[in-house]
């Protein structure tokens, strides 16, 4: 079920997909949604209750004044302080959502029992070969939706062709304004080691063993430097929870019901 969470008078909209379970915080990748963890949570069934928001200028949250670490992790701690989870819950993150689940952990220590790590890195240096350039030419509105997804571009549109929002003139929206995703790579930019290194619940790393964002070598330090951490290796590039998803699905079954 969606709801909407008001932070400073800005909207942060997640989805909590219910059940009786133990509370697992999902945080989905950049120019994604919590809509994307609806496989998973499926796949978990009552074992665990899936909460996953639309992360700051996701989706049908806010856009917000910036896209910092500690921006993403103080929205993540109102949502579970909103919905009064004080005891330590489980938290997953992909991507973008893995590095803001990695820092919030290290900030919040007492309230994440356990992290899942789906290929994001701790390493980062986003200019390189300019590969999130295809945004700077993506419109956020345009009169219709075929206009909107041809100004997408054939990269840009295998993000947003299903996530498309309507609006109330009848014109159409991209999930995510082009800039604010940029300015939320180029936040991500640097060294991570200090974050990825500060909490000791146990964690896993979920990686596509052909991922260009995470490279092997810097997967396998960040096991073997990080005492508690568990590898699942996932043959497919950095979009692995959508292109497996079956064994995305498996990996995070598999650590969580061995907590």
């Amino acid at each position: 079920m969606r709801h909407t969470l008001t932070i400073d008078g800005r909207a942060l909209s997640y989805l909590d997909f219910g059940g009786p379970g133990r509370p697992l915080l999902a945080l989905h990748g950049g120019m994604s949604e919590a809509m994307a963890f609806a496989g998973l949570a499926d796949a978990l069934g009552d074992a665990w209750r899936v909460i996953a928001p639309d992360q700051r200028g996701h989706g049908d949250s806010d856009r917000a004044a910036d896209y910092s670490r500690a921006g993403y992790v103080s929205d993540a701690v109102a949502l579970l302080d909103h919905l009064g989870l004080d005891a330590p819950v489980a938290l997953l993150g992909y991507s973008l959502g893995g590095l803001n689940a990695v820092h919030l952990a290290a900030a919040h220590p007492h309230r994440i029992s356990a992290l899942i790590d789906a290929d994001a890195a701790v390493e980062i240096n986003p200019g390189a070969g300019d590969w999130m350039g295809f945004l700077r030419a993506m419109r956020y509105t345009a009169p219709t939706r075929g206009e909107l997804l041809a100004a997408a571009g054939p990269v840009g549109a295998q993000f947003v062709e299903q996530a498309l929002r309507p609006l109330p003139d009848g014109s159409w929206r991209l999930p995510f304004h082009p800039q604010d995703m940029l300015d939320s790579v180029e936040a991500c930019r640097g060294d991570h080691w200090d974050a990825w290194l500060a909490s000791d619940c146990p964690a896993l790393l979920i990686h596509g063993t052909r991922s260009a964002s995470l490279p092997q070598g810097q997967a396998d330090a960040m096991v073997t430097r990080r005492p508690g951490t568990s590898y699942t290796p996932l043959d497919g590039d950095h979009f692995v929870p959508f292109t497996d998803p079956e064994g995305f699905h498996k990996a995070v079954g598999a650590f969580l019901a061995g907590l």
